[in-house]
């Protein structure tokens, strides 16, 4: 299956709700909620995204796999925000046709931490995003959400709470003794086979490779495990499709498993 990259309608703009938009055919399978959270008292606020969708469909992890469509955020024309970070619960790895995708089957709440300029002032949080979603095809679909997050409103949600307990161990939480990576030629750019050694996160594990340069794609990698380590072998290639410098300590891998996620920060 093949994910159609253009934008087929938006969904409706809403104080702390985006609705579907008629124009778009697909929409009706998704709906968007701004959960409004809490204000901590290091003055961040937690809020959090609550997508729902319909019966068998999907959405994507930040790294969506093969089959799958990335999603894109942008809080510009927010009111009081320096920064805004989306925390990602474990997702699951399932097939679409043959290919690998990671992601979320039918609600999945993402926690968001926003540092305000002004932490006794509200937020006014305006999103524009595209989410991918999937089910006999994979569509992207604009989304737009408005809310106002009150300095002393709100409270500690517990959809968000058991959100932000999903998100990956650490390395060391992770109990990783050690990761090291082999670089060489690649039919396409550079091959890349990273060796860790920590206990099994459970199940099949999936290895994730991630580069900090936006226009450095990884492959699917190939994951198998051999007592104590646990191998991932894929390959990295740049956009412009010509060479370029890999900065292995900026190298992000996340090993998806059953039981945890375990988020890895470059390698020796």
């Amino acid at each position: 299956m093949k994910a159609i990259r253009t934008l087929l309608g938006a969904l409706a703009a809403l104080p702390l709700l985006a609705g579907a938009a008629a124009a778009n055919p697909y929409a009706e399978n998704i709906t968007a909620r701004l959960l409004p959270g809490w204000r901590q008292a290091d003055g961040r606020h937690v809020a959090g995204l609550e997508l729902r969708l319909a019966e068998g469909w999907k959405t994507y992890w930040r790294v969506p796999g093969e089959a799958g469509v990335p999603p894109v955020f942008s809080w510009r024309g927010s009111d009081n925000l320096q920064s805004a970070s989306v925390v990602w619960p474990r997702p699951v790895v399932f097939d679409q046709n043959g290919m690998r995708s990671i992601g979320y089957v039918e609600h999945v709440v993402l926690p968001l931490v926003i540092t305000p300029r002004s932490p006794d002032a509200p937020i006014t949080l305006r999103g524009d995003m595209m989410i991918g979603i999937c089910d006999e095809v994979c569509v992207p679909v604009e989304m737009r959400l408005t809310g106002v997050l009150e300095p002393n409103g709100g409270h500690r949600d517990p959809a968000i709470a058991a959100a932000m307990a999903s998100r990956p161990f650490s390395a060391q939480e992770g109990k990783v003794a050690s990761v090291d990576c082999r670089v060489g030629p690649g039919r396409h750019g550079i091959a890349l086979q990273v060796d860790i050694d920590m206990p099994s996160a459970g199940g099949t594990e999936t290895v994730v490779v991630e580069s900090a340069d936006p226009r450095v794609w990884a492959a699917d990698a190939d994951s198998a495990r051999q007592g104590a380590r646990l191998t991932g072998q894929t390959e990295l290639m740049h956009e412009s499709g010509g060479a370029f410098a890999l900065d292995r300590s900026a190298l992000t891998f996340t090993v998806l498993g059953r039981d945890r996620t375990v988020e890895i920060k470059g390698c020796d």
